[in-house]
């Protein structure tokens, strides 16, 4: 599953290009105001009218747990994956009712299930801010200082447009520094459960098929945005193709794919192989074998950490394969040459050598203090030694309600004015918080501190004081009152005074580490962002100087436009099809006894046994459109725009597009649009949705 969660973004992961070469034809995660028009029309003849363009923008939703989806109705209704639909579904669920694993449909509006904490964007309006932005730096600065500039300036611009628009308004920096374009979102924060299928459908085939293919799964999952009590009436939604796809066709995915790194230098690359993928790998099999362990005491204990557990071993298959990419000698050797190819042009010329000529170098230091300060800026700022969300809730009050007493423009960026709606709607989630677990992921995390830190870290003693993790992470766990969301507010309304005050012993945690973790970030902001930052955009500015804005930006988690064509590959001398079908699913269940996590719902066994089941409807199918983590739940849209496909995943050679690009083997895995229809005709017996989704009403 290509999935981004928000907590595994320990480091910022990884590629290269920084140089540029000739496009391979479907290239790029293109940015929607510098669309490759002239490329779509020289390879494929096609030529998207602006109407197509709008339409397919604003249908394009991003979900705020990392994923993509949606609208495929006029009332509102919205598609992406059940992984991405997890998280809800996990808070959703009680011991009784697990509607994670067992699946939910709603027989009616009234039934639709309000999630808890779940907000969708939907972009309405990309602006070029880039001057505004870079005119707040002089050229005395040092580096830290023009960080800090623009920071406030992008803080002003956001403030300035939400007084304007109402909307939630976004600066988002682009080619990592390069340019900075303010992204204007609809948002919709009532959004309630329609349709999710049974896990073991969802994700058949468990971890040992994750990124792999053939596939056969129905990952799929629909919401609806509700407005004012109302389903909401979208500007723009897909319409549903009943044809599917056919091998060849040209196919289209607008998602928002979290982040890339194909404008890194050599030096970055290097430390992301020698220090920064390590560790991260380190950090995520202790955490997976943790889960494991605590998924074995019961079975309320699995359903409780069942979502965690699929996402640190999603992760873990995801980062593994982009290390071993970065350990290919051949693969690195293309990547600095490219590199070189661009420096030599720089010294090339006396004026862009005085320009941009250092940058490089100026990188590699960022890159050593990156290295130094890695282990303290990920346990104490991110946060991984107090892994808990009740911890998460305390961080936020204490940084929230001193924030709160700064000017907008100087606040950390997740507490500025246009970001404040999303993180109410976090911080007073009534999510079910689970003790026990809260206890024992605690209790893990501490102990993994401790011996990364050691027990003489200043830090680490002040917080253990001598006593064993499990003590420590009970005390807290049984004493705070954070669990009630009315304490939490009560806390907020009053302001700093009564979080200094306050006896909670996870707030007074929050307190205490946070003197540490906020030095650590400005270590990391000032010494490492703000120069990556500064020298990015220098090496940006000479990309465009001989490249032209022909150059794709690296991936930010905003809305992207991909294109392929639907087609398999030749490896180790077979030929792997494009298309599964239903058919195969029980093939492959039967080969592997019929059990976890190669076992059919009950509902999908007895639909083939009445007939009911068409099994050669496509299921499954691959493309080699450019795809990453966070463009699940993306349509796949045809030339008519129509839906033929979602994306779920991408093939094992994909790991490797968080680098650079390749068509050879990776491919992007998609459900069939022709499935999901079937399904929820002949399986589920879902007949109102079905033509909701086929009638576009």
């Amino acid at each position: 599953m290509i999935r981004l969660r928000r907590r595994m973004a320990l480091i910022g992961l990884l590629s290269l290009m920084t140089t540029t070469p000739r496009l391979s034809a479907d290239e790029g995660m293109w940015v929607f105001n510098n669309l490759p028009l002239e490329q779509l029309k020289a390879t494929y003849g096609f030529e998207p009218s602006e109407e197509w363009i709008s339409r397919l923008r604003s249908s394009a939703v991003r979900f705020n747990n990392g994923g993509s989806g949606s609208f495929v109705s006029a009332d509102g209704l919205v598609m992406t994956n059940h992984h991405v639909a997890a998280d809800t579904l996990q808070k959703l669920s009680t011991a009784a009712e697990d509607y994670y694993r067992v699946g939910f449909l709603a027989r009616s509006r009234e039934a639709e299930l309000p999630a808890p904490d779940l907000e969708l964007n939907v972009t309405s309006a990309i602006r070029d801010v880039s001057d505004r932005v870079n005119a707040a730096v002089t050229p005395e600065m040092s580096d830290a200082e023009a960080a800090t500039a623009r920071r406030a300036a992008m803080a002003a611009i956001e403030q300035e447009a939400t007084a304007e628009n109402g909307m939630r308004n976004d600066v988002v920096t682009l080619y990592q520094g390069g340019q900075y374009h303010l992204y204007t979102y609809k948002t919709y924060t009532d959004v309630r459960l329609v349709f999710a299928p049974e896990f073991d459908i969802a994700f058949f085939g468990g971890d040992e098929d994750n990124f792999e293919y053939p596939r056969y799964c129905l990952d799929v999952a629909f919401f609806r945005a509700y407005e004012n009590g109302q389903p909401a009436h979208p500007e723009h939604f897909l319409r549903w193709s009943d044809a599917g796809s056919k091998p060849g066709d040209l196919v289209f995915v607008a998602g928002h794919p979290g982040r890339t790194s194909r404008l890194n230098t050599m030096a970055h690359l290097e430390y992301f192989r020698e220090t920064g993928f390590p560790f991260l790998l380190d950090l995520i099999r202790q955490r997976e074998a943790f889960l494991s362990e605590y998924s074995r005491r019961g079975e309320e204990q699995a359903r409780q950490a069942k979502e965690d557990l699929f996402s640190y071993q999603n992760s873990r298959k995801a980062r593994l394969g982009g290390y071993q990419g970065l350990q290919d000698e051949a693969f690195m050797r293309r990547k600095a040459e490219r590199e070189r190819a661009l420096r030599d042009q720089v010294s090339a010329d006396p004026e862009m050598a005085a320009s941009y000529g250092d940058a490089w170098e100026k990188i590699a230091g960022s890159r050593a203090v990156a290295a130094e300060n890695l282990a303290s800026y990920n346990m104490l700022e991110r946060g991984l030694a107090f892994e808990s969300r009740l911890f998460q809730i305390a961080r936020t009050v204490a940084r929230l309600v001193a924030e709160d007493r700064k000017p907008n423009e100087e606040r950390l960026r997740e507490y500025r004015a246009s970001n404040r709606p999303s993180l109410e709607l976090d911080l007073y989630s009534e999510a079910p918080i689970y003790p026990e677990f809260e206890a024992a992921k605690l209790a893990n995390a501490l102990d993994y501190w401790r011996r990364t830190m050691g027990a003489d870290d200043p830090v680490v003693h002040r917080v253990l004081g001598g006593r064993e993790p499990e003590q420590v992470a009970r005390e807290l766990v049984e004493g705070t009152r954070l669990a009630d969301v009315s304490f939490r507010k009560q806390l907020v309304e009053g302001g700093l005074e009564a979080v200094q005050e306050s006896d909670d012993p996870m707030i007074r945690l929050a307190l205490a580490v946070d003197p540490e973790a906020r030095a650590i970030r400005k270590t990391w902001e000032d010494r490492v962002e703000g120069v990556e930052t500064a020298q990015y955009a220098r090496i940006a500015e000479a990309m465009f100087k001989t490249q032209g804005d022909s150059v794709y930006p690296d991936a930010t988690f905003t809305l992207r436009l991909a294109f392929g064509t639907v087609k398999g590959w030749e490896e180790d001398g077979k030929t792997i099809p494009p298309y599964t079908v239903v058919e195969g699913l029980f093939e492959r269940a039967e080969s592997h006894g019929n059990v976890e996590p190669y076992r059919v719902p009950e509902s999908w066994v007895e639909a083939k046994e009445d007939g009911r089941l068409d099994l050669q409807t496509p299921m499954n199918f691959v493309s080699t459109a450019d795809i990453i983590g966070g463009n699940s739940g993306s349509p796949v849209v045809d030339r008519d725009g129509q839906v033929v496909g979602l994306i779920f995943d991408g093939n094992i050679h994909s790991l490797i597009l968080d680098f650079g690009y390749d068509d050879t083997l990776a491919r992007a895995v998609a459900v069939d649009s022709r499935v999901i229809a079937e399904a929820l005709r002949s399986v589920y017996g879902a007949e109102a949705l079905l033509r909701e989704l086929t009638e576009g009403r």
